[in-house]
């Protein structure tokens, strides 16, 4: 490949190792730099992608349903990841509806905070009814938004 030179040279240097390894390090901190993550301010897009889950209790004769959307950051990149943005709990039964109302606006202001959101499974699993309860085993939803580990979301 050749290039015309239209101006006169007036001096020239050899990259070495060192210089290119210097050039690709600064390269790698500007990409880190462009990278969005989950953070209060981000704004809701248009579309999220989502997942709902029926589950049906022994306690109730209607069944919950369990709605997580989820929010795709750095879209087409190498750093592509998806983050829950928001949940929703909806169901027939209205005996309880402003606690979970509440619950569920309260864990959506921790998904748009950022960090790692799956502390809240722990949280969950230590609340009891003093009435009894049951325990239902399901897939792991936290599982796509881990970082090292398949934790659960919620085993259900």
């Amino acid at each position: 490949m050749t290039h015309k030179i239209n101006k006169k040279i007036v001096s020239y240097k050899v990259l070495t190792n060192d210089d290119k390894a210097a050039a690709a390090e600064a390269k790698a901190i500007e990409e880190t730099k462009s990278v969005e993550s989950m953070h209060e301010n981000v704004e809701r897009p248009e579309v999220l992608l989502g997942s709902t889950y029926k589950i049906k209790t022994p306690q109730s004769e209607h069944a919950l349903y369990i709605t997580i959307n989820d929010m795709i950051l750095n879209k087409g990149t190498a750093h592509e990841e998806r983050r829950p943005y928001e949940i929703f709990i909806n169901s027939k039964n209205m005996e309880h509806f402003q606690w979970v109302l509440a619950l569920t606006r309260v864990i959506s202001a921790v998904f748009r905070k950022g960090g790692y959101a799956c502390f809240l499974v722990e949280e969950m699993k230590a609340v009891f009814d003093p009435r009894g309860g049951y325990f239902k085993k399901a897939a792991y939803l936290c599982r796509r938004w881990s970082r090292k580990s398949a934790t659960p979301l919620n085993r259900i």
